[in-house]
């Protein structure tokens, strides 16, 4: 992956960023970002405590936390509408550029996202299909809820991978690739920061096995958007990714609000978790294989 140099099409999904390169609007533009993502959230919170008594207010916050409850996790996806709009704004604002810009050719972006939703959902439901045959997760939403649900849940999820995208995979690489030449910037930052977002406490010693695992994650949908010169594939493996996780089968003691299945945590430490990080991450990699070889046909 880090052999992965600036393609043509990378160059071109680049250049728009050329014309405004300087470090100050980046370092101005995250802080654009983070502004109007917390305005966002402050807004959805004025929301739930004009809706909710103060002693609802406060367990509203603790189930958000939590992720453990349909409906507040419904929220919590929602609340990355200021995340997205937040590199919308950014780009023209900060770099007098397009925020079309931040996906590429309307075209490519289009096929890229159809193309890996597709083949991401086929490769997910084998592998999820074969975890039920060996080992059965144990019951969460009943079915007619989860159904119940899921017209919200899948655009919340597609706005939720989306606004990560934009940000992750294509301004911060977009800006940095206008700067700097070498790879170990634009493709290695983005990622660390990233995968430094997906710290979770809960997991104890495990916990870097998961930053370790999204970073891979992260390198492999910055080597889609450099092979082709758009953010489609990446958006769309995020996207099919996400619904795995959060949707049909996800692990306890992280955001299991709208999960179909649940699998038990093991214990800090223990080789079942090490194993199953690992058998994920080989998964990952064929996939990311598939899609480079679908996407080049």
């Amino acid at each position: 992956m880090l052999r992965a140099m600036i393609t043509p099409e990378f160059s071109a999904y680049v250049a728009p960023a050329r014309l405004y390169p300087q470090i100050w609007r980046l370092i101005l533009g995250l802080l654009l970002i983070l502004f109007i993502y917390a305005g966002f959230l402050a807004l959805v919170m004025a929301g739930i405590m004009a809706y909710a008594t103060p002693m609802g207010f406060f367990g509203w916050m603790l189930d958000l936390r939590d992720g453990t409850k349909p409906v507040p996790t419904l929220v919590m996806l929602f609340t990355f509408v200021g995340f997205g709009l937040g590199a919308i704004i950014t780009a023209p604002a900060c770099h007098y550029r397009s925020p079309g810009t931040l996906f590429g050719p309307f075209g490519e972006t289009l096929r890229g996202f159809v193309l890996t939703v597709v083949i991401s959902l086929i490769f997910f439901s084998l592998l999820v299909t074969a975890l039920i045959f060996f080992d059965r997760p144990a019951d969460n939403l009943p079915f007619q809820e989860w159904l119940k649900y899921l017209p919200y849940a899948l655009p919340l999820l597609l706005i939720q991978t989306a606004s990560e995208e934009m940000v992750f995979r294509a301004y911060l690489p977009q800006q940095l690739a206008a700067r700097f030449a070498s790879r170990f910037v634009w493709m290695l930052l983005p990622a660390l920061l990233f995968a430094s977002l997906h710290w979770n406490p809960k997991l104890g010693v495990d916990a870097w096995l998961v930053v370790g695992a999204t970073f891979v994650f992260a390198l492999i949908s910055t080597d889609l958007v450099v092979n082709t010169g758009s953010l489609g594939a990446s958006m769309g493996l995020h996207f099919v990714n996400n619904i795995f996780a959060l949707l049909v089968v996800s692990m306890d003691q992280t955001i299991t609000g709208l999960s179909l299945f649940v699998t038990p945590m093991p214990d800090p430490g223990s080789w079942d978790f090490s194993v199953a990080m690992i058998v994920d991450l080989v998964a990952l990699l064929i996939l990311w294989r598939i899609l480079r070889f679908a996407l080049s046909r």
